[in-house]
This record gives C-alpha cells, sequence and structure tokens, in this order.
C-alpha cells in the first residue's frame, strides 16, 4: 500500500510506537507486564542527552493501551523539555500503570513495578505522579535506588506537590504582569480545573492573596469540602471553558486546549499545573496568541516538582529548591519576551529555548 494513503489506524498496526502521533525519536519504551500482580506498564525515556532520564509514575484507568501509550509518549517528552528549560541537568522519562489506582494499586504491584525500574539500571529514575503518593515511592526504594520523591523521613525531599503548585503560582503571576501589567492577583477571577494534590494549594496561595477563586473538578466531595475550606465558589454552569474569568488555570488531566475549548475561553490568561494542555502544541498555540490570550507554557511553569525531585539528586536543601521555583516567575517572563522578540507562540518560544540548551550539551558530549 502506498504509505501516503495508509490511515492512522493503519499506521498504528504496521508500526504500533513509532507509527504514534505522539513519538518524537523517543529513545526506549519499555512494556511491562506481570501476571501475578496484575502490573500493566509502560516507561517512555524520551532523552538522555542532559542525564539519566527522571519522570514521574501515573497511575490511571486508560480506555485502551493506545491511551495509555500516547500518553507516556506526550508525558516523557514533556519531561525533557521542561527539565532543560529549568536549567537541570537531566533527560526526559515518565511512566504510566493502568489501572485504577484507588482498587488496584497494592504494596506487591508498586514493588513489581520497582524491579522493572531497577531492570534499566539507572537509565530511567521514576516519582510521583497522578495515582501516586509518597508512601508509594518509599515502597519502590525497597527494591531500587532508582526513585525520587521518596519521604523526608527516608532522606528524601518529599511530596512535590506543594512545590509544583508555588511555581505554577509564580509563573500565573509572571503572566498576570505581562497581560494585565501588575502581578497583583488580588480581585482577579481564576478558574482552577482540578483541585487535587497541586490545585488545592494553589487555591490557598490565590486564596490568601485575594483572588476570586472558582473551581471546578469531577470530585463533588472534594469540591464540597475546598469550597469550605478557601471560600472558594463552585463552579456550576454548563461549559466551564466559556467562564468568564481573567485567569483559566488547567490543573487536572491535559489536551484541556482543543479544537472544542480553544476558542470558548474568555480568559485572557491561561496558566496552569496541567501536563500537555495543548491538544495541538502549533495549532492550539496559535490560535490562543490570535485571540490575544496569553499561555504560560505549562512544561515551564509547573516545573516545581522536578525541581523539588531532583534535590535529592544534586544534594541540595529545602531553600535552594524554593529558591530555584520562585526563579520560574523570571524565566517565564524571559519566555514571554523571547517570543514576541522572534515573532512566536510563547510556548514555542519555551521549546526552542529548551532545545538549544540539548543541542550544546549533545556537542559538547560528542567532543568527549
Amino acid at each position: 500500500m502506498d504509505a501516503t494513503f495508509t490511515t492512522g489506524k493503519e499506521l498504528q498496526k504496521m508500526d504500533p510506537v513509532f507509527g504514534q502521533l505522539s513519538f518524537d525519536d523517543h529513545e526506549q519504551i519499555v512494556f511491562c507486564n506481570d501476571k501475578d500482580t496484575g502490573l500493566k506498564a509502560i516507561i517512555g525515556i524520551h532523552n538522555s542527552v542532559m542525564g539519566p532520564a527522571l519522570g514521574g509514575t501515573r497511575m490511571f484507568n486508560y480506555a485502551t493501551e493506545w491511551d495509555a501509550l500516547n500518553d507516556v509518549l506526550r508525558l516523557s517528552r514533556g519531561m525533557t523539555f521542561k527539565a532543560a528549560i529549568t536549567g537541570l541537568n537531566i533527560g526526559g522519562g515518565k511512566a504510566v500503570i493502568i489501572g485504577d489506582a484507588k482498587t488496584q494499586k497494592t504494596p506487591e504491584l508498586m514493588r513489581k513495578f520497582g524491579e522493572f525500574v531497577h531492570s534499566l539500571s539507572g537509565r530511567y529514575i521514576t516519582a510521583e505522579d497522578v495515582g501516586m503518593e509518597t508512601s508509594d515511592m518509599d515502597t519502590v526504594r525497597d527494591v531500587t535506588p532508582y526513585v525520587t520523591g521518596i519521604s523526608e523521613s527516608r532522606g528524601g525531599a518529599g511530596n512535590p506537590s506543594p512545590v509544583t503548585a508555588y511555581g505554577v503560582y509564580m509563573g500565573m503571576k509572571a503572566a498576570a504582569k505581562q497581560q494585565f501589567g501588575s502581578d497583583v492577583l488580588t480581585g482577579k477571577k481564576v478558574l482552577v480545573q482540578g483541585i487535587g494534590h497541586v490545585g488545592e494549594i494553589l487555591v490557598d496561595y490565590l486564596a490568601k492573596e485575594g483572588a476570586i477563586v472558582t473551581i471546578a473538578d469531577i470530585n463533588q466531595e472534594k469540591l464540597n469540602e475546598v469550597s469550605a475550606k478557601y471560600s472558594a465558589e463552585i463552579y456550576t454552569g454548563t461549559d466551564l471553558y466559556t467562564a468568564d474569568v481573567d485567569i483559566y488555570a488547567p490543573c487536572a488531566m491535559g489536551a484541556t486546549l482543543n479544537n472544542d475549548t480553544v476558542y470558548k475561553i474568555k480568559a485572557k490568561v491561561i496558566a496552569g499545573a496541567a501536563n500537555n494542555q495543548l491538544a495541538n502544541e502549533d495549532i492550539h498555540g496559535a490560535i490562543l496568541q490570535e485571540r490575544g490570550i496569553l499561555y504560560a507554557p505549562d512544561f515551564l511553569i509547573n516545573a516545581g516538582g522536578i525541581i523539588n525531585v531532583y534535590a535529592e539528586l544534586a544534594h541540595y536543601d529545602k531553600a535552594e529548591i524554593m529558591s530555584r521555583t520562585e526563579n520560574i516567575y523570571n524565566t517565564t517572563l524571559e519566555i514571554f519576551d523571547y517570543a514576541i522578540a522572534n515573532g512566536i507562540t510563547t510556548h514555542h518560544a519555551a521549546l526552542t529555548i529548551a532545545q538549544n540548551r540539548i543541542d550544546q550539551r549533545k556537542k559538547e558530549n560528542s567532543k568527549k
């Protein structure tokens, strides 16, 4: 069959990994299966030029294995650029475990996953992500040293979520300064979509500054709890993307900026913790720019978590963690300036600067 007439599904049958649209010259994809524990996992190593691939493990009940593969490809790629733009000497990787974290996660499953991580001999270092807790990383640590985000009692940097939230808060303030002329969020209407570990702490920062916070989540019980705790309003409309707010903060799953939503958004700033917010980086990033909506690149402003876990490898303290995370504010402003100067989207600007750092290191490595 002529390749030019091959459909996406046919390509997937012929090239189930390399044919994925999200495949971006990844170095290694590892499929992990264990019948006894029920473990089904995929580890993606995107790029190790800057160092070992570091990235969290996400446990999610994916509808299909294709969805899981697509997610790990997108997430691991994002980690490469997140580390590079933040100035960390590590590469990009990620892992996904297929299953319901609330009902199917067991210590035995996590230990078996740790064994698979260990089999990669340090090429991939795991950490906490959606569906995971610090205690799960402690369990993985029982069988491999190639894990970060373990509890402070075991010598780790602890839960990365508060640091991630602080970085998003810094990035949001930088975006407000760029778009509104002031980084003061008092009185600004902010919609936080997703109030998990990171989203709730972000709500706390916003509430303390006097922002008018609206929250949305699929968990009604959690909504009620967070609403009462921080005096946040619960979104009750039918389409949150049309909400009349100044800032939209996606803090749940990715790809919420897509063909269905990108023209609806009324917010003038998008700054949230979710990974891969743009369903299509080129198309949807350009549409937001054309509409005058300022997008704070997700892999830049949500880098607080990786700064936190990287501390375990680079051996710096909590004060240095917070200082590096606070600097996300300055880096975000620099990205905005670079985008304007070069006539490109903010997302493309962040990718370009990150890629330049990787290319420079690649040259240096080739001379050794």
